[in-house]
């Protein structure tokens, strides 16, 4: 499962000396995330960030004690844009077989049009499990994504009164998996065609595990005791 463009605000001219801190930072991880894209997160260094935000180094430093906690926070507001795309493309009506067409689309549709957004997460996620003391944040963002097909999962049984084969955590990381390999494998060859003949394929196999619901056995009516001898 990956996101949707993440609508960061740009600085207009003469708006530096009236930004408050919050502002500061918000344009600081919107200038990290272009230079990111444009260029890779290797070259994302603190003076390349500030002069795409247009700021003096000394901002920086007000707005974030490091390098480190600005990239936290990108890959967190990746994550979370991510997680609110995943929950709003499965809302809707329809049958069990629409919904996940249309999920799965819509996600295809997101990495095609922001490849470059995908490529800097993934380079996030290897550069947290390399740097000491961030693993766990890449072990947060994979849970995070883990837990929210979990949740989409569930819903999608509620609502079309079926149950999965397989155990709903099982399904999520299976899920997860598929669309991450799809997406990386994307990055490198561009094959649209047959990247969605997968997610077709995907979409079947979803619902080959899908099965109607067992009904809990009816519980026996209570034996009514003896009336007293009169």
């Amino acid at each position: 499962m990956k996101g949707t463009r993440i609508p960061y605000p740009k600085q207009k001219a003469g708006q530096m000396s009236r930004m408050a801190a919050k502002d500061r930072r918000e344009e600081l991880i919107a200038a990290a995330f272009r230079v990111m894209i444009r260029e890779g997160v290797a070259k994302a260094t603190t003076r390349a960030i500030v002069n795409e935000a247009k700021m003096p180094l000394g901002v920086f430093h007000y707005c974030f004690t490091s390098r480190e906690e600005l990239l936290q926070e990108v890959l967190t507001r990746f994550t979370d844009s991510t997680v609110a795309a995943a929950r709003k493309t499965f809302e809707g009506e329809g049958d069990l077989g629409s919904r996940i067409t249309r999920s799965l689309s819509a996600f295809w549709g997101t990495v095609e049009l922001n490849p470059g957004e995908h490529q800097v997460s993934y380079e996030l996620t290897h550069y947290a499990l390399r740097q000491a003391g961030f693993e766990d944040l890449a072990r947060r963002q994979y849970q995070h994504y883990r837990e929210v097909h979990e949740e989409l999962l569930a819903e999608a049984a509620e609502a079309a009164a079926i149950e999965w084969a397989v155990p709903v955590p099982v399904l999520a990381r299976y899920l997860n998996s598929v669309l991450d390999g799809i997406t990386l494998s994307w990055l490198v060859d561009r094959d649209s065609e047959q990247s969605r003949e997968v997610l077709r394929l995907t979409g079947e196999h979803l619902l080959s595990l899908a099965r109607e619901r067992t009904r809990p056995a009816a519980e026996p009516s209570p034996v009514a005791e003896p009336s007293p001898a009169s």
